[in-house]
């Protein structure tokens, strides 16, 4: 891959949280969210490409996107209110969006 504004990170979700059997199912159903909605939301509100394989969770994107996206996947990880993530999302599109 050879953009200049282009990165990739990944990460497993046991590196945010140690997690096992169920608890990781759910943790890695939260960031998916039902249908992608979830997914498809940070993507969006982030400018980021999310891909979700196994336990492990890969981003593409700049670098202020990719760390905005990671945030809330964090978030998402440690148990915060999806409602509350999407506020918050909703917020950083905000500020991208005055900001270019």
């Amino acid at each position: 891959l050879r953009l200049d504004d282009l990165y990739i990170e990944s990460f497993k979700v046991t590196d945010v949280k140690i997690l096992r059997g169920d608890h990781l199912s759910r943790a890695i159903g939260r960031v998916a969210g039902q249908d992608g909605k979830t997914r498809f939301a940070i993507e969006n509100a982030t400018r980021t490409r999310i891909v979700i394989a196994d336990s492990r969770i890969h981003l593409l994107g700049s670098y202020t996107n990719i760390r905005g996206a990671r945030n809330a996947i964090c978030d998402l990880i440690l148990g915060a209110p999806p409602g509350k993530v999407y506020n918050n999302m909703r917020n950083v599109a905000k500020r991208m969006n005055e900001r270019y």
